[in-house]
């Protein structure tokens, strides 16, 4: 049987891509192990998926002054000689990366031992972690066409990103039965990320009443930000998040409005959703979200509202102007390449597996 290493961790955002590879990855008669950090949000995620997990040490890599950047040099050397450790006694056929702080010492134990690495960046600029890696890599796959020019010639591969499968079987009158809606109006589903969006809730908050009038919502606003003055509002759900509805949920909304990370992106362009973005601020990240968003607008994708600029007015018009568009957008998204990830990643992994191509 052939064997796969999967890596990845920090985020959700570097495991789910993960996650949505492996039934192909099974189907394709591949046993399938994971590495990560030992206590890191990997873990318990792909616990869930009944595979392998391996934890090894991992340290931040980080562009800022801490003290911690004096200790974690030692982490990560720790960690690559226990990946070596795992490599020597797995001896995978292939790495498959999807970045993320631990993933590291893992891709440079597997250039090690001569194991064909594939490594995949979500972001319109890879992240310093993939940027160590992408060396030791016999492929590259990523999310935007502007981020083929910014890879090593005759790496970079556009596949975009492994979607789950399950988002695609949702069904929109369970979808608004668990949101308590009805099939009156359409539907806006508000995602602001996995923690949440402050500026985003209060945003649509203040325009609540307008936007009831038209049109329905479906807000995952994060945990803690449930405002439970408006409990029984019509045609009005909150969530802190949803887990095994999302499916549904997605099924339900005719225009989404969420934050600009690349798997979330990536899911709304797979689902041809028309959306309004609203990415993360600079002030409070590298600025990934700000050129995820540019791009998809470029495409005819999504209409974006930079954060500094969001106001209950500013979102108002832009949700009537995507609904009034709806179809403009869809057909853009449509003519997108980018919606078989999952086929042309284990294309990849087979064609580069150990033994089958050098």
């Amino acid at each position: 049987m052939k064997k796969i290493i999967l890596t990845g961790g920090g985020t959700a955002g570097h495991v789910t891509p993960n996650i949505a590879l492996l039934p192909s990855l099974k189907k394709a008669g591949y046993d399938i192990f994971y590495i990560g950090s030992y206590e890191g949000i990997e873990k318990k995620l792909i616990e869930e998926q009944n595979i392998p997990y391996y934890g090894i040490s991992s340290g931040k890599l980080r562009r800022y002054l801490d003290i911690k950047n004096f200790t974690d040099p030692f982490r990560v050397l720790k960690g690559f000689s226990e990946a070596k450790k795992l490599i020597k006694q797995i001896k995978p056929d292939i790495l498959f990366s999807k970045g993320g702080f631990v993933s590291v010492p893992v891709v440079f134990a597997a250039k090690h031992y001569k194991i064909p690495v594939i490594i995949h960046e979500s972001d319109m600029t890879p992240g310093l972690a993939n940027k160590l890696s992408l060396p030791m890599a016999t492929k590259i796959c990523c999310n935007f066409p502007e981020t083929v020019k910014l890879l090593p010639e005759g790496k970079a591969v556009l596949t975009g990103s492994p979607i789950r499968a399950e988002l695609h079987k949702g069904n929109r009158n369970i979808g608004q039965q668990f949101a308590n809606l009805s099939s009156e109006k359409p539907v806006i589903l508000i995602i602001g990320g996995s923690q949440g969006s402050a500026v985003i809730n209060q945003a649509v908050r203040s325009i609540l009443p307008q936007i009831l009038k038209k049109y329905q919502v479906i807000h995952i606003c994060g945990k803690g930000n449930v405002d439970n003055s408006f409990n029984n509002t019509k045609g009005y759900s909150q969530f802190e998040y949803v887990k095994n509805e999302l499916k549904d949920v997605f099924a339900a909304a005719d225009i989404i409005i969420s934050r600009a990370g690349a798997n979330a992106i990536c899911e709304i362009l797979s689902l041809r959703k028309p959306n309004i973005l609203i990415p993360l601020s600079k002030a409070a990240s590298r600025g990934d979200q700000i050129l995820n968003a540019a791009s998809y607008e470029k495409q005819g994708f999504s209409k974006v509202i930079e954060e500094e600029a969001l106001t209950g007015k500013v979102l108002w018009e832009a949700i009537e102007g995507v609904y009034q568009n709806k179809n403009t957008y869809i057909a853009a998204m449509e003519k997108s390449t980018q919606s078989d990830a999952v086929s042309m990643i284990c294309d990849l992994i087979q064609q580069y597996s150990k033994g089958k191509k050098d």
